[in-house]
């Protein structure tokens, strides 16, 4: 496998979104603690889960940052790694789009990429990956302690194994979904990318931050 090029992203995007049928994408093992995901086109809600944002991290642009950087905003969070071959391009693209069709309420929204491999992807190789997806994607990285707390509190995982043929010896396992957090940080949803089309995560999300602004 050889690392995908900023190029070949945005080619992969356009592909992606101009075909009239997208393939079914493995979305790895279920949440920790959490029940399944099913597969169905409406949203799976975990009430009150112990899922919480709550990270100390470096953004794609080399500023520490905390949850607290991003308070007031709704999150749309993904953990992946830039030398994914597949669901991590994917869903990035699909979120990518989903800010597109927000408008202006994308405003409201923070969407956040964190690496689960971190001795690869420092700050100048996230900065290059985040910017070929959209100019509103946030790259996050940091230390392997920074991210594992990070994950812990998002109850997701990862795990390194050993692949002689890929990049480096080795590939990153981890979960594919998508959680969307409340400004306060505090767990609202969680998506997985080919369960509804990038227009109906969008009509959630719309709908939430209404509902948010007119109870203000």
């Amino acid at each position: 496998m050889t690392k995908i090029s900023p190029t070949d992203i945005k080619r992969l995007r356009l592909v992606l979104w101009s075909a009239t049928l997208l393939p079914a994408i493995a979305v790895g093992l279920a949440l920790w603690m959490a029940p399944p995901v099913p597969a169905a086109s409406a949203p799976t809600f975990q009430g009150e889960a112990d899922i919480r944002s709550a990270f100390t991290l470096t953004d794609h642009n080399g500023r520490a940052v905390t949850e607290a950087d991003y308070a007031g905003r709704w999150q749309l969070v993904f953990f992946g790694f830039t030398h994914c071959p597949d669901i991590c391009p994917t869903t990035l693209a699909y979120m990518a789009n989903v800010l597109d069709l927000l408008g202006s309420k994308a405003d409201n929204v923070a969407p956040l990429f964190v690496t689960v491999d971190p001795a690869r992807d420092t700050v100048p190789v996230m900065a290059a990956y985040v910017s070929a997806f959209h100019p509103r994607m946030i790259g996050l990285t940091g230390t392997e302690e920074q991210v594992a707390e990070a994950t812990r509190n998002f109850r997701t995982w990862f795990e390194r194994s050993d692949n002689a043929t890929a990049p480096d010896g080795y590939v990153m396992a981890h979960a594919g979904h998508l959680y969307l957090m409340r400004p306060d940080g505090t767990f609202e949803a969680v998506f997985v990318e080919g369960e509804q089309p990038p227009e109906a995560l969008a009509e959630e999300i719309a709908m939430r931050i209404e509902k948010e602004e007119r109870m203000r």
